[in-house]
């Protein structure tokens, strides 16, 4: 008897493995409540942990409502900590996906998107959607992003309102043009109110590396910098600044997990993507088309104005923000120069995008920053 137990116990623990993925780099599922009710499954790729306090979590999270808004009709699996510079551990990742039969793969990272183009052209019968990238196919692959330089702009100007050294920090992944665009229009936003900030760089040249990101967080606080923004995945370059009495500005997440420091973070709302597109695969109505949501739609915002922030900054940045969301005011609107004096936009132009196919195939930085790598 005890040796039949042994063995049903076994079994158990085999496919409960089974069920999570048994993945290395760690993985899960949700069934929403009721797997066998679910009309599709879909998988996530994510290039980190999914409670790391910053860009995988704001995820992680969007999958969660997704999950909720179906209610039971929408099953999800996911495997965390997959590097998005080793293309063969987002195909692994993909491949486990589709061993627990998702319907859809979500690759979550810039670097996820060769991998996931291979996936879709061999998989016909699968819909693969990808965060950022510019790359598509006319089928089963596209890609959808947005214009986080709208919130970007408004974060710059709580800097540029904050800052009593006029001297902003900022660290950057990778000196390319999302990373360029957003450094941009940070400068442009802490310019319109404050015209003697400067916003020194450093580039870690990785998405996410908390020990990097917090090496240039103190580099930038050394060379006088008393407000800290970032592109980059954790909340380590938060937690520098307030261990100096600085400022910080966040990303991806409204996570004040420096509440002596946190003023605010530009912040994705990655729900208001999926529950549509979703929606549009199960329909039979998804076309394809590329996605690149806006502060109007509510896909990009900015995060909670923390209470370090005087009531009269925060009604200067809730109007921009209403500005913004109804067009009448666009972050990038000459005259604007770049640092090298060349002129990008002249009096009255602007530059609005439309997807990431659309940006500017490199981006130096605008007049008032500089860059350097870590």
């Amino acid at each position: 008897m005890k040796k039949v137990l042994a063995i049903l116990l076994a079994l158990v623990m085999v496919f409960s493995f089974a069920a999570c993925g048994g993945d290395s780099n760690g993985g899960g599922t949700d069934d929403g409540g009721d797997a066998a009710a679910a009309e599709l499954k879909v998988g996530f790729i994510f290039i980190g942990a999914k409670n790391d306090g910053g860009y995988t979590q704001a995820h992680f999270e969007a999958m969660n409502k997704m999950v909720e808004n179906f209610g039971g009709k929408v099953e999800v699996a996911y495997v965390e900590n997959v590097a998005d510079t080793d293309k063969q551990a987002a195909l692994n990742a993909g491949t486990n996906l589709m061993d627990q039969n998702c319907d859809v793969i979500i690759g979550c990272s810039y670097g996820f998107k060769d991998a996931l183009a291979e996936m879709a052209e061999a998989n016909p019968d699968k819909y693969f959607l990808h965060f950022s990238g510019e790359q598509k196919n006319d089928s089963n692959f596209t890609n959808f992003f947005g214009s986080i330089e709208q919130a970007r702009y408004l974060s710059g100007m709580v800097a540029g309102r904050m800052t009593k050294t006029n001297q902003l920090g900022y660290v950057g992944a990778y000196p390319y043009t999302e990373v360029n665009m957003g450094i941009n229009a940070f400068t442009l936003g802490a310019q319109a109110v404050n015209p003697d900030v400067q916003v020194k760089v450093v580039y870690i040249n990785s998405w996410g590396d908390p020990e990097l990101e917090k090496a240039a967080a103190e580099q930038l606080l050394t060379q006088g910098c008393d407000v800290i923004a970032q592109h980059c995945d954790s909340t380590a370059p938060q937690l520098a600044a307030q261990e100096v009495g600085a400022y910080a500005i966040g990303y991806n997440y409204d996570n004040p997990v420096a509440a002596d420091a946190y003023l605010t973070a530009p912040v994705w709302h990655h729900e208001k993507y999926l529950i549509p597109t979703i929606q549009a695969i199960m329909d039979g109505t998804w076309d394809n088309s590329v996605y690149y949501g806006t502060m109007a739609d509510g896909y990009v915002d900015l995060g909670n104005l923390s209470d370090l922030i005087p009531a009269e900054v925060k009604d200067e940045v809730n109007a921009a923000k209403e500005k913004i969301a109804s067009g009448e005011l666009v972050p990038f609107t000459g005259p604007i120069t770049f640092s090298d004096g060349t002129v990008w936009l002249n009096e009255g132009e602007t530059a609005v995008y439309d997807s990431v196919a659309s940006w500017p195939a490199s981006l130096p930085l605008v007049k008032g920053a500089t860059g350097s790598d870590l």
